[in-house]
Order: C-alpha cells, then sequence, then structure tokens
C-alpha cells in the first residue's frame, strides 16, 4: 500500500498570523486521507512561539487522526526554538526533503 503523502510548505514567518492557515492545511490534509504530512521548512525565515504553538496543536490533531507528522529543512533560528523548548524530542526532523524520500523508500509497505 502507497503511504499518502502531503507537502505543507509555509512560507515566510511562521507566526500568529499565519498559524490559522497553517492549521487549516493541516485539518484540510486530514480530511483528504493523508497518512503522512511533511512540512518543509525551507522557505521559513523566521518562526515564534505562536507558530511553534500551531505546530504542536497540529501534532496533537494528527495524532489523534492516526496520521504521522514530520518537518524537515529547518533553519538555524527555528532549529534553536526547537531546542530551547524541547520540541526536537518531540518532532520527527529530517535534515532535508531528500533524506525524508530516502527514510520512506526504506519503510515496509
Amino acid at each position: 500500500m502507497n503511504c499518502v503523502l502531503e507537502v505543507i510548505e509555509p512560507k515566510g514567518i511562521l507566526d500568529g498570523t499565519k498559524a490559522v492557515d497553517f492549521r487549516n492545511k493541516i485539518d484540510q490534509s486530514i480530511k483528504n486521507g493523508v497518512q503522512i504530512i511533511l512540512v518543509d521548512f525551507t522557505d521559513v525565515t523566521f518562526m515564534d512561539s505562536s507558530g511553534l504553538g500551531a505546530l504542536v496543536l497540529a501534532l496533537k490533531t494528527v495524532r489523534s487522526s492516526g496520521v504521522k507528522l514530520v518537518l524537515c529543512s529547518i533553519n538555524e533560528q527555528v532549529r534553536i526554538l526547537f531546542e530551547l523548548t524541547s520540541m526536537d524530542r518531540v518532532f520527527e526532523i529530517f535534515p532535508n526533503l531528500e533524506e525524508f524520500e530516502t527514510t520512506l523508500e526504506l519503510e515496509p509497505n
């Protein structure tokens, strides 16, 4: 069985003003029946506590729906925020999209 993957690519600053849109994308992905949601941070320049809060809420939502949430390509500022809040232990984070795809190919179907 192929896993249905949705890639969400927030851009710019992930803060309170973009958190609602981000949550809506997560909710829509779940409704569409995806099994894995990958949040690609390549184009995120900054994330504040509101953005982190949106991510934590998204993680709770996807877990309760049986969906997997993973992150990739976080920048230095986001990485430090994750480390300071110990969220780097909560989220599965890949260095980049290629690393994620390699891991995905290794998982048994």
